[in-house]
């Protein structure tokens, strides 16, 4: 079969880093370009450091590109205090010799979709969903020409990390959310539910430190700064590990489970601001609108991502 082709749309972070690095590690995708958002640092900073990683898994032919600087209608809230003041702080990466496409990432968005066969290119969105948004209220004929989302983002059962009901990604950019997920494409979305059932746990992070290599060694240190954060706040040995879920499900599917839900995001209220209210228990009539995933066979997927570090 020939490689799914994918956009990935970031905001690196950390977990982000590592997504990439599993998505350039797998010959069964083909990552077209790699779109920025600000998110986790401001943009100048994700734009940075999604070329740093193209850098260190040799890949420097990958296109990356700058996109939205703020959400759409809210002022921008960013995650120093996880990711530190690089956004990738832990591995002592180089500045990136790798040119930034000129281009914007909508524009990319845009115009590849446009060029592209309809129903070829998948979307794999890591951060929030500010470049997406833009893209489709700028053309909406494009819609339709995703062969599908998939998204990190939102949480049911798990709650929110950010506010007592908001996951990061989502409160960022809840307007650019809610305008995603109701757009009619295909959406397939990871959300804390799973992430928090895949811990980076000691002896999980010193199997990457074991591999003896510089991809090894960094993918070690990232997940080690991440991780200080979530076991100081949850109390446990290792923090979930986010956005490298999205690139393991278009890899191992079968390691993954959920069902077809109706989703709404909060825009509304302060205080449930970027809520995901996930019809789960399907009490209301409002139309099934995303597959919400949420639970992983997580020694699985850890296994999965060390293999693929492996090859790096």
């Amino acid at each position: 079969m020939p490689p799914e082709r994918i956009i990935i749309d970031t905001d690196p972070g950390q977990d982000d880093a590592v997504a990439i690095l599993l998505a350039l590690a797998s010959p069964e995708l083909e990552v077209l370009g790699i779109t920025t958002v600000a998110g986790n640092v401001p943009l100048a900073l994700t734009a940075k450091n999604a070329r740093k990683v193209c850098e260190l898994a040799g890949r420097p032919d990958i296109p990356v590109f700058a996109g939205a600087e703020a959400p759409l209608l809210r002022p921008l809230i960013t995650a120093e205090y996880v990711h530190g003041q690089t956004g990738l702080d832990g591995p002592d990466l180089p500045e990136p010799v790798m040119p930034l496409d000129p281009r914007h990432s909508v524009d990319f968005l845009i115009e590849t979709l446009r060029a592209e066969p309809a129903g070829s290119i998948t979307l794999c969105t890591l951060g929030p969903l500010t470049n997406i948004a833009l893209a489709f209220a700028r053309a909406p004929e494009i819609v339709g020409r995703v062969k599908r989302i998939i998204a990190m983002g939102g949480g049911a059962f798990e709650g929110g990390n950010t506010t007592p009901v908001a996951e990061f990604n989502i409160l960022v950019d809840p307007h650019a959310a809610q305008r995603v997920f109701s757009s009619g494409a295909p959406v397939t979305l990871l959300p804390l539910d799973v992430t928090h059932k895949c811990l980076t746990r000691k002896v999980r992070v010193d199997r990457f430190r074991a591999l003896g290599t510089r991809v090894g060694d960094a993918t070690a240190l990232l997940l080690d700064y991440q991780e200080r954060f979530d076991e100081a706040k949850y109390g446990q040995d290792g923090g979930p590990l986010h956005d490298p879920t999205v690139i393991a499900w278009l890899l191992r599917p079968e390691l993954f489970s959920g069902r077809d839900v109706n989703l709404e995001v909060e825009t509304g209220s302060e205080l449930t601001m970027g809520q995901t209210v996930i019809d789960w228990w399907g009490v209301t009539d409002r139309p099934r609108n995303v597959h919400v995933i949420r639970d992983v066979d997580d020694e699985g997927f850890f296994a999965l991502l060390l293999e693929r570090i492996a090859r790096l």
